[in-house]
């Protein structure tokens, strides 16, 4: 069995996303970008390096508000404003959308044009800082399936992707983009953490 999993990067683009491009176009592998709406304009070569290089880009808000916080008005508009300036800088328009902190309700979801598409292998990286310890947690927790959160505004992160490419791959993983790991299964409005999934988010019928 092929086993699929998605790398996903939230915050950027930022001052390290061309070492991230770099080091995963060394390693061979692809990933899906989150991305701030305000960041993009700042690094608007690096946003069009993820398309020409195969990644897939993706809507992470415009400056990353607690989405249960927003009127309706205002959700559209970090929505609608972030992708504009993905596609207008990108020529590609975003097909999924992370809320910030992964924080949603189905009030908001609801209102959501796009599949939200979550996590179930959190390395933590925004919060230790700390290479050796991500990637203890990405090997240890990722299974076929699993969406792997990390971040391009943190060096550590940079860091990490060689070694965990080489792991995964060497385990029988190959990193693919959110959409190649969903196929078929994306939904609008809908919640998702992992491939093969139920509506809480418990795996099953995916092997280990």
């Amino acid at each position: 069995m092929n086993k699929l999993v998605a790398l996903t990067f939230d915050d950027g683009p930022g001052e390290y996303t061309h070492r991230l491009l770099d080091a995963l176009k060394a390693a061979g592998a692809v990933a899906t970008f989150f991305m701030i709406g305000q960041n993009v304009s700042a690094y608007p070569e690096a946003v069009r390096r993820m398309v020409a290089e195969g990644h897939q880009l993706g809507n992470h808000s415009w400056d990353h508000p607690d989405i249960r916080t927003l009127s309706e008005t205002q959700l559209a508009e970090q929505l609608e404003r972030t992708s504009a300036m993905i596609a207008g800088t990108a020529g590609v328009w975003p097909e999924v959308f992370r809320p910030p902190y992964g924080l949603h309700d189905p009030h908001q979801d609801a209102l959501i044009g796009y599949p939200l598409v979550l996590w179930d292998v959190d390395t933590r990286d925004w919060e230790h800082h700390d290479a050796d310890q991500a990637f203890r947690t990405a090997t240890d927790q990722t299974r076929a399936g699993s969406v792997i959160l990390m971040h391009d505004i943190h060096e550590s992160s940079i860091d990490l992707v060689p070694r965990l490419v080489a792991a995964l791959k060497s385990a029988g993983y190959t990193p693919v983009t959110v959409n190649e790991l969903f196929t078929g299964q994306l939904q609008n409005s809908v919640a998702y953490h992992a491939a093969g999934t139920d509506g809480s988010g418990r795996l099953f019928g995916i092997e280990p």
